[in-house]
């Protein structure tokens, strides 16, 4: 009887098996699992806090060495459109090119 109740078993097992696995599916359907929450949102909130981390640490670093850059006070120097900062009678609007076109091209050096 022992052994016929095994083999009986297994079939009931299969069948029960492929039951539960259909109303999962039909469950998965009906009620979907929520957003994750490594969505573009989090990953632009990340990018947010970088930043401010970033911008922390080059703040302290100016602080610490403002006698090497010649800053009174901490100040971080304006970059302008070259990379070095800009001169102080200059503002970066004055040397930008005029509308949003392209540049007209420098005259050619000569000699």
């Amino acid at each position: 009887m022992g052994d016929t109740l095994l083999a009986l078993s297994i079939p009931v097992l299969v069948f029960a098996a492929g039951i539960h696995a259909g109303c999962e599916t039909w469950w998965r359907r009906r009620m979907p699992a929520p957003p994750s929450r490594y969505t573009h949102q989090a990953a632009r909130l990340a990018g947010h806090e970088t930043v401010a981390a970033a911008e922390e640490i080059v703040v302290g670093a100016y602080a610490t060495l403002e006698g090497l850059y010649g800053t009174p006070g901490g100040a971080i120097p304006v970059m302008g459109a070259t990379g070095a900062p800009t001169a102080p009678g200059l503002t970066p609007g004055a040397v930008a090119s005029p509308g949003h076109g392209r540049s007209h091209p420098a005259s050619a050096r000569r000699g």
